[in-house]
């Protein structure tokens, strides 16, 4: 059986540890570190794993952190949690390679959902051809005004937004949201995205036809 660790990066002490403690029940080994220059120091140490990374911390972010393991080859799988949750966060999160994000306060399901996922990721600094082109695939499923939608999205731009610069109403944008999701089979907004920024969309020109 794949050994699966998972380091978990919080300044929150109490959420950090019950956290760790729920996934050794599940068989995963864990570290926890407070802040992301604690991680740092410990991390030429550290195991190959999947990183839990909480977004508000004091000194080194954790969005600053991602970059800064992507910068330097680092190729550790990030889960973002976050309490704020708001779009630009996972965007940027996403853009970074972020392989999803948890809003707090999450779920026991969810956590172990996406820690598993993550901890089955292969190794590899590069993003596969096939994942590329399942993704192209099916972002072309998309009618023209759910990719622009969806590249809304993946900007960070709230549902009122992307409706007042496709002079849509909100409920048409929701709908166009909830259609493409069902296109692409997606259960949530960080799936969505990840597909999104794997086919580049987020750097497509599309127009404004329907």
């Amino acid at each position: 059986m794949q050994k699966r660790v998972c380091h978990v990066v919080d300044d929150d002490s109490e959420v950090a540890e019950s956290t760790a403690f729920l996934l050794r029940t599940e068989g995963f080994e864990t570290t926890t570190h407070a802040s992301g220059e604690a991680f740092l120091q410990r991390l030429p140490e550290l195991e190959h794993g999947c990183i839990l990374l909480d977004i508000r911390m004091p000194g080194i972010n954790g969005l600053d952190l991602q970059h800064h393991l992507r910068e330097t080859g680092v190729d550790m799988p990030v889960v973002i949690i976050t309490g704020h949750g708001d779009v630009d966060i996972a965007v940027r999160a996403m853009k970074e390679g972020a392989l999803d994000f948890l809003q707090k306060p999450f779920s026991r399901e969810e956590l172990l959902a996406a820690v598993d996922a993550a901890s089955q990721t292969p190794r590899r600094s590069v993003r596969p051809s096939d994942e590329v082109i399942d993704a192209c695939q099916r972002i072309e499923r998309l009618t023209r005004r759910e990719q622009q939608v969806l590249r809304g999205l993946t900007k960070g731009h709230a549902n009122k937004v992307i409706a007042y610069d496709l002079d849509l109403s909100p409920r048409t944008v929701e709908l166009y949201r909830a259609n493409a999701m069902r296109k692409l089979g997606v259960r949530n907004l960080s799936e969505m995205l990840h597909l999104a920024f794997l086919a580049e969309l987020d750097s497509a020109d599309l127009d404004d036809e329907n």
